[in-house]
């Protein structure tokens, strides 16, 4: 092995800096996704069963670790839009699917996603995660004729709003059908940007890529 290779090469000290960074992180997404904010760091430590002093070799704050704990999540959700969306051509079925996708997520990692509610709308005026994706995807739409609205600024916000009115409904009521009321909700906000009901339905009732490995990301 090269001098090169091996200096570039991680430490123990290296892993064992990330691992405890990660044990915050996880423990940080933990404590927002129950609504837990007002909570002190020796709480965040305890549970991220790291030594007190581990936390000021990571983060300054409280509240740089907690927005750290929120781009995580937002860059999962990046890695899993990006992969759901491959391939699909027209700018309007890549933002439906992404939708309904991300609709269905809230079954499959409801703690992420309590993250992503918490943070509520802030989230939809981040310059990572489901805003500037979106807002690529309505810009496009827009466009290519698919879209018919005067401001993809104020699509986005309008989107943004049902989709987060979408899981917290799912979260609120599990025994919902989430890929039905992700495909409803998905089409009345189709509708909503000037498409017509029956290519909205059509949209909507397509087959889903396959989900992908959440455990990957």
């Amino acid at each position: 092995m090269s001098t090169e290779a091996a200096a570039e090469r991680p430490t123990r000290l290296d892993r064992r800096k990330e691992r405890t960074r990660a044990a915050l992180i996880s423990a940080a997404c933990e404590f927002l996704a129950h609504g837990r904010t007002a909570v002190s760091i020796q709480q965040i430590t305890d549970a991220a069963d790291v030594g007190f002093g581990s936390f000021y070799n990571h983060f300054d704050s409280k509240e740089a670790l907690f927005e750290a704990a929120v781009e995580s999540v937002l860059d999962v959700y990046v890695a899993f839009r990006d992969e759901v969306v491959a391939g699909y051509e027209d700018p309007a079925e890549v933002f439906a699917v992404s939708f309904r996708m991300t609709g269905r997520l809230q079954r499959q990692i409801p703690e992420m996603v309590r993250v992503l509610l918490n943070e509520g709308t802030r989230v939809l005026t981040r310059d990572k995660g489901l805003a500037p994706r979106a807002m690529h995807d309505i810009e496009a739409a827009i466009s290519a004729g698919r879209f018919d609205i005067e401001s993809a600024r104020l699509g986005l916000m309008a989107a943004g709003g049902a989709l987060l009115g979408l899981l917290q409904l799912l979260d609120a009521e599990p025994d919902l059908d989430a890929g039905e009321v992700a495909d409803l909700m998905t089409a009345r906000v189709l509708q909503g940007f000037g498409m017509s009901k029956e290519d909205a339905d059509d949209l909507c009732s397509r087959d889903l890529p396959a989900q992908p490995d959440l455990s990957q990301f």
